[in-house]
């Protein structure tokens, strides 16, 4: 084996290794609800192991996902790399986050194929998806007892299975401030109320200490980001694959901006101006021209010329105002706003051209329209939420 090759494979083993390490200390931090090192509560080995219960199913998705486009783009006989994971373990900063930032393959040439790109781009979200289903399944159908919420908060046993009315601001003044919960989508939806006993499902404020429904929701909603019809995500190949080069350049910006539009929504109301102090006033004002400016550079690779880019992202962020105006209880999710700044001005929101345009069979087209059906079942307005 060439040097290099054996450095390249050292180097990807070591990452997935060190990813394992950090998605099962992530996985025990959504478990137990604290970060794994804290001066007063830290966590162990046992509850690291318990951490694999996370690790395992969602790791086991992202991999099934990535080796998807592998083995179709090894099919196409298209020079690919194995999978580079990327650990991000947030627990040293306090914060709690998934463990990594994901994986890719890198395409070592041109793709010059319209087929080739729609082969490779669905067949990762496709795989993975198939898993997703399963560890679904499993997390519903196999719910722990009802008392499993216990052993990580003791401090509820006090009240009984009714803890929820004495824990929750929602429901009593004393109670905690807040907490996260994971928002529903179509399938996740379906698998909850299909496949779980009524009596053992978790209340929707403590879900996130179920590893296998978390790594399943996560699976549902990063399969639903890729499948976004937009630029180089899996979804863009698809659909160029659909539509053609044409077509998709011209529908492709029009999602963005949708996008973009429903992130921002509610981010600001005419109302805050309103009753705003003047100190708050002056605040709000270079919060605006803040915000305006970070919409510029979302749409700055639009077109060529910045004034028209400029315009759009204007006209963006006004309608947003006017709609949150007229209806103020109707917003976005803030939470895709840094998904849309890279989408528009790293990843792009065009697909490069392709110099063989063969249509798609009719297997192909009706399987592309299978993939974007999926997104929408998977798709969550709002995937997580603080309440």
């Amino acid at each position: 084996m060439h040097p290099k090759r054996r450095k390249l494979y050292f180097i990807q083993f070591s990452l997935f290794i060190a990813t394992v390490i950090t998605t099962t200390l992530a996985g025990a931090e959504w478990m137990y609800g604290r970060p794994f090192y804290y001066p007063e509560f830290s966590m162990g080995w046992d509850e690291f192991i318990k951490g694999l219960q996370f690790s395992i199913p969602f790791l086991g998705i992202l991999t099934i996902h990535e080796f998807g486009h592998y083995f179709t783009a090894k099919k196409h006989k298209t020079r690919v790399t194995l999978p580079f994971y990327i650990p991000f373990w947030l627990g040293p900063l306090g914060l709690t986050g998934i463990g990594t930032a994901g994986a890719f393959i890198r395409i070592k040439q041109r793709l010059k194929s319209r087929i080739k790109f729609f082969d490779i781009g669905i067949a990762g979200p496709l795989a993975g998806f198939v898993a997703a289903l399963g560890v679904l399944w499993y997390a519903f159908a196999f719910l722990p007892p009802a008392e499993y919420i216990f052993q990580i908060h003791p401090e509820y046993k006090q009240f009984g299975l009714d803890y929820f009315n004495h824990v929750y601001k929602n429901n009593n003044p004393d109670g905690i401030l807040g907490a996260f919960n994971l928002g529903d989508s179509i399938l996740f939806s379906w698998f909850r109320d299909t496949f779980a006993n009524p009596a053992l499902i978790p209340h929707p404020n403590e879900m996130t200490h179920y590893p296998f429904i978390l790594a399943g929701h996560l699976a549902l909603f990063f399969t639903s980001l890729n499948l976004i019809p937009i630029g180089q995500l899996d979804g863009g190949h698809i659909l160029y694959g659909l539509i053609g080069d044409k077509a998709f350049n011209k529908v492709s910006p029009a999602f963005f901006l949708i996008f973009l539009f429903y992130a921002g929504l509610g981010f600001f109301s005419v109302d805050e101006f309103y009753t705003a102090t003047d100190e708050d006033f002056n605040y709000l004002i270079l919060k605006l021209l803040g915000y305006f400016y970070f919409v510029y550079l979302c749409c700055s690779r639009i077109t060529d010329v910045p004034q028209t880019n400029a315009l759009i992202g204007t006209t963006v962020v006004l309608v947003q105002l006017g709609v949150s105006e007229l209806f103020p209880d109707i917003k976005g999710y803030e939470g895709f706003l840094l998904f849309a700044f890279i989408l528009g001005r790293f990843l792009g929101i065009y697909h490069p051209p392709t110099q063989d345009e063969k249509p798609l069979s009719l297997g192909r087209k009706i399987l592309g329209w299978f993939a974007l059906l999926i997104f929408v079942l998977c798709f969550s307005p709002k995937p997580f939420v603080l309440v």
